[in-house]
């Protein structure tokens, strides 16, 4: 059994399934509902009364039939009288005497209807049930079929929620106002200079109508002087509506003095405008729903044009009478036999009804048909929608969505009206004005501004319709970071901003009027843009003319062209995130004013590096994660290059090495992870190295003629494969960092500690080191030392003596710090003596300095 409640949400699905439901398809229904009714009323007459009756025939009696019915009633009597009978009980008969018995006339019936009534009078009740219940399916598959059910159930579900929203009746209100307005306006320029008449003033007639669409409105009780002028009717009229609503030319914004809405309202009716927003990118991506109602169609109409033209022809074949022959003479001695069929009058009326209601099914669905083919479904012109609802911003739709307003509109076009609201760009913005002007004031956005390291204002929004008016009042904001600002609008009001200097726009789209580009153009300098689509990249941003540093975030790929980038004659810095795939020639355009250049190709091929040779003026280079064998041949040409960052790629040999020689500036060189095993001796030809990043490679052994590199002061040989470092290390008397971290050292050479007594950070965990050579007290600017994961037994008391690691400089494991005396451990851990345990010194060993500074590759790479 179903209870009320289950029945209840099918009973509401089919009642919002009508309001896609055309005329036709109403009739059409309804018409499969009498063909349906008559096919069950002709099935259950035949289930009950259907049979045919049959007599004997016989040649020879029906011959002799007129000579026996003249004789007397004697020549009708037996031929034999039994004995026993009295003359009393004798009974007169007529007829034809046929010596059958009841038993045999009903086996005779049966066998004939089986053997001679056509299959048509037998089954046309129970095939016409089926085929009923087929065009009845049929007709409602498209509501039904799995790819468009879910589309046009959400579709009604977003219709009901339109229809039942407190925004819709406003928007449409206050849209109806703003036409009262430009019509107010036209009116006020046709008059021009103009004397009204007195008594029949076009702002009379006016404000007869503003009194039948709004309550809000004053009425005007007196008519205008006779003699005013053009400015006086404006000053009038005017007064009229300065109370009710505030009208901007560009339709923009809507009227916000008469809308009360509950917060809970706001938030449903913005929700439900992302909702609309949705579905319509999802429906207009295909057209399934139209497709299938197409086939729907033509089906119907193939298969009730095939059921006429193969039931017609069977309405010859129900006849009352039938002669019969059914090889029984043996067993009844009759050969022939004449029939009737009770239902075959009855069958022939109701199958006439049946074609009937049949044909007219079939006209509905040439008329459907002839309607989708003649008829642009696939596409909404809103034309006639943008006059009925004043919302002349409205889209034209294509697809899915189309089609299913065009069924809407057969159904009643009041509902495209309402749904037209949420599909409106001026009605959003009104909404949204509403919902950023509350919360976001500015006193709430001067409490969100903070300072980032540079000691710079930053104001972060996340996550907003669009951009408050109360943030161009923030004078002071200098950094303004805006992510996934659903419509971000600079207008002139950003002229106030005169402090911004710096923009990032991540996953938002922005807009800029032209009067705001101006002030852009004049102060924005550096710009960030974090973007998934090429799409998402402003055309204004190639026209900033003041911009010096650019940096892109995304998959560039061949869609965007860098080359546009020459417009920015002054751009210093150019950064870019993403997979590209060469570096275009035309950047050489701005390669006078471009010094730094970074690539993170995140593992994508960089094949052509041509375009690298033109810029002169580049003084750093970094080339990650882009895949490349060996050193760019360009490189040769960039005699200012300063820093050359290549981490991240697959060198493996370092044969272009000598060709950089003359390279005189270049003082900063990283190739870390890569997969370089050898260090050819040419890198002494590179004198002015003062950085050297070789970690996370396969080297063995380095050269000596490296540790010639006598300006070198960071050496970072984090993560390879050395076994000994050597001793010329000595010569290195300006070396202030060393990482050799991640190796298979197990010494240290003595002359390090003797010679390089600059060095302050020194990184040798993660080695196989047994002990520490004598001599470490000597490196009396030593301010970090990691002996972590080595082999180490004990270690030397002179560790004391180096001040800079008093207060966690040093770090060890907690079991091997315990080897040093009671006193040089106190002096060691002096700052951390305030701990309870032998836990939170180990801790504070460990994790406490924040003084440390050293930035080894293998612990940033863990």
């Amino acid at each position: 059994m179903f209870s009320l409640s289950e029945l209840a949400p099918l009973d509401q699905h089919q009642s919002r399934s009508k309001l896609l439901k055309p005329w036709w398809e109403i009739f059409m229904d309804y018409t499969v509902v009498l063909m349906l009714m008559t096919s069950v009323l002709a099935s259950t007459v035949q289930l009950s009364r259907d049979k045919v009756v049959c007599i004997p025939l016989d040649s020879h009696a029906s011959a002799n039939l007129s000579a026996v019915s003249s004789n007397s009633v004697a020549t009708r009597m037996p031929a034999r009288i039994p004995p026993d009978i009295g003359p009393n009980l004798y009974l007169t008969a007529s007829g034809r005497r046929t010596h059958l018995v009841h038993q045999q006339y009903v086996y005779i019936s049966q066998v004939c209807y089986h053997e001679t009534l056509p299959w048509s009078s037998r089954f046309f009740p129970y095939v016409a049930l089926l085929l009923s219940l087929m065009l009845m399916a049929s007709g409602s598959f498209w509501l039904h079929f799995p790819h468009t059910s879910a589309r046009i159930e959400h579709f009604l579900t977003i219709l009901a929620k339109c229809c039942e929203s407190p925004w819709t009746s406003q928007a449409l209100t206050h849209a109806a106002q703003q036409d009262i307005l430009q019509d107010r306006n036209l009116l006020a320029k046709a008059k021009g200079a103009e004397c009204a008449p007195p008594c029949s003033s076009p702002l009379q007639g006016l404000t007869r109508h503003l009194r039948v669409e709004s309550a809000a409105y004053r009425p005007l009780t007196e008519c205008p002087p006779p003699c005013q002028s053009r400015h006086s009717f404006d000053t009038a009229s005017n007064r009229i509506f300065s109370s009710s609503v505030h009208f901007t030319p560009s339709g923009a914004h809507h009227a916000r003095q008469g809308i009360s809405l509950d917060k809970s309202d706001e938030e449903e009716a913005r929700a439900l405008f992302e909702r609309v927003r949705k579905f319509r990118a999802h429906s207009e991506s295909s057209d399934v729903i139209y497709k299938v109602y197409l086939a729907q169609t033509v089906f119907k109409l193939l298969t009730a044009t095939l059921i006429m033209s193969s039931t017609i022809p069977l309405l010859s074949s129900f006849s009352f009478t039938h002669i019969c022959h059914p090889e029984v003479q043996a067993s009844v001695g009759y050969a022939a036999f004449q029939c009737i069929h009770v239902l075959s009058s009855l069958l022939h009326k109701l199958m006439l009804a049946y074609l009937t209601l049949l044909g007219l099914y079939n006209l509905l669905n040439l008329y459907t048909l002839g309607w989708l083919v003649h008829n642009s479904l696939r596409h909404y012109p809103v034309h006639s929608l943008k006059e009925l609802t004043s919302l002349r911003d409205m889209p034209d739709l294509r697809n899915d969505l189309a089609f299913l307003l065009h069924m809407l509109d057969q159904y009643d076009p009041l509902l495209v009206q309402r749904l037209a609201v949420f599909l409106s760009p001026v009605s959003e913005r009104g909404l949204l004005d509403r919902g950023v002007e509350g919360p976001w004031g500015e006193q709430k956005l001067r409490a969100m501004i903070s300072s980032d390291p540079d000691g710079r204002a930053c104001l972060q929004l996340i996550a907003l319709p669009e951009l408050p008016p109360a943030l161009f009042t923030l004078s002071h904001l200098q950094v303004l970071k805006l992510e996934l600002i659903t419509d971000a609008r600079f207008t002139m009001q950003v002229s106030d901003m005169t402090s911004l200097r710096e923009l990032h726009l991540c996953c938002c789209t922005a807009s800029v009027e032209s009067s705001a580009l101006r002030v852009l153009q004049e102060r924005l300098e550096v710009l960030h843009i974090t973007f998934s689509h090429t799409s998402e990249i402003p055309s204004w941003v190639l026209s900033l003319d003041s911009l010096r540093e650019l940096h892109l975030f995304g998959h560039l790929g061949h869609s965007w062209p860098l080359g546009s980038l020459r417009y920015l004659r002054h751009l210093c810095v150019l950064v870019i995130h993403g997979m590209l795939q060469r570096i275009p020639g035309e950047l050489c355009e701005v390669a006078g004013s471009l010094v730094k250049l970074e690539v993170h190709n995140e593992g994508a091929r960089l094949l052509a590096l041509s375009g690298l040779k033109r810029m002169v003026a580049l003084t750093e280079l970094q080339l990650q994660g882009c895949l490349l064998e060996r050193l760019p041949s360009a490189l040769q040409a960039l005699t200012n290059l300063q820093v050359l960052d290549m981490k991240n790629n697959r060198l493996r040999a370092l044969e272009e090495l000598p060709r950089m020689a003359h390279l005189t500036r270049l003082s900063c060189l990283r190739l870390s992870g890569n997969s370089v095993g050898t260090l050819p001796d040419s890198v002494g030809e590179l004198q002015g190295l003062e950085l050297l990043d070789l970690s996370n490679n396969q080297l063995q052994n380095v050269p000596l003629a490296l540790f010639s590199l006598c300006r070198l002061q960071k050496l970072l040989l984090a993560g390879n494969l050395l076994k000994k470092l050597p001793a010329e290390v000595k010569a290195l008397q300006h070396l202030t960092e060393l990482d050799i971290s991640g190796n298979r050292l197990e010494s240290l050479p003595p002359e390090l500690f003797i010679s390089c007594v600059k060095l302050y950070l020194l990184n040798v965990s993660h080695n196989a080191l047994r002990s520490l050579p004598v001599g470490i007290s000597s490196l009396t600017e030593l301010c970090m030392l990691d002996l972590r994961e080595n082999n180490l037994y004990e270690l030397p008391a002179e560790l004391g003596r180096c001040s800079g690691l008093r207060g966690g400089g040093l770090l060890v494991d907690y079991g091997l710090f315990l080897t040093l005396p009671p006193h040089v451990r106190d002096s060691l851990s002096h700052i951390c003596s305030s701990s309870s345990s032998e836990s939170d010194l180990e801790e504070s060993l460990r994790f406490s300095p924040s003084q440390w500074r050293f930035s080894s590759a293998l612990e940033s790479q863990i």
